[in-house]
């Protein structure tokens, strides 16, 4: 009669065995082992299970444990690392990123920012969209390839206070993205354990969303390294 460890009915039988969770891999290697001693003690004396059957179900015992150890050791060395980035983050508040976002949080203050075109374009259209869906065209004329600056300010271009959300027309119908520039005002980990970031002129992101890191404002309001 041969039986499987991973069903024993003479284990069950005997009381060896429980309903009850496993709580870690040592809990795991004592199960594990009592059921392979049941095994043993109730296989048919007149037709014994094969040996080599014992050493595939102890070798599946070390496999299952290297990889529960594995996995615990990838879940803290992830939690090291994004300890160490909250840490690296947080003294970079105060300084002037540029983040990669279609939407931009307009006050009174002009709001810096650039897109990167890959091929000429000679009407190129800065779209700004209001929260009541109200669109207003910023106007960025012929480019050249390569990197396009623009500033947006609420005075001259009459747009209130609000969220915009941001696209760009050229005339070879590209979409490039858009870089809004702002200042890092604080760093913190949200209720899911990701990494948030809050920067000016464009809300909360993500740290893959930051383009650049410009240095911290002097007093004259300039970037300084």
């Amino acid at each position: 009669m041969q039986t499987s460890l991973l069903n024993n009915n003479s284990a069950a039988s005997s009381g060896s065995t429980s309903n009850a969770p496993i709580g870690n891999g040592s809990d795991t290697s004592d199960m594990f082992t009592k059921l392979l001693v049941a095994q043993i003690k109730n296989q048919d004396p007149l037709s014994p299970t094969d040996p080599s059957q014992f050493v595939n179900q102890l070798a599946q015992l070390s496999q299952t444990e290297s990889l529960q150890n594995l996995a615990s050791l990838t879940s803290a060395n992830a939690s090291v690392l994004q300890s160490m980035q909250v840490l690296a983050l947080g003294a970079q508040v105060g300084s002037n990123v540029t983040v990669s976002t279609n939407s931009v949080n307009l006050g009174t203050q002009a709001v810096s920012g650039a897109i990167t075109l890959a091929s000429a374009s000679s009407k190129t259209t800065l779209v700004l969209t209001d929260s009541a869906g109200v669109k207003h065209n910023m106007e960025l004329g012929t480019q050249a390839p390569g990197t396009v600056p623009f500033t947006i300010d609420p005075k001259a271009l009459g747009l209130p206070a609000g969220n915009y959300t941001m696209a760009v027309q050229t005339e070879s119908g590209e979409t490039p993205a858009i870089d809004v520039a702002g200042q890092l005002n604080s760093v913190r980990l949200s209720s899911s354990g990701s990494v948030v970031l809050s920067v000016s002129n464009v809300g909360e992101v993500a740290p893959a969303a930051v383009t650049g890191f410009n240095g911290h404002a002097n007093a004259s309001g300039q970037a300084s390294n």
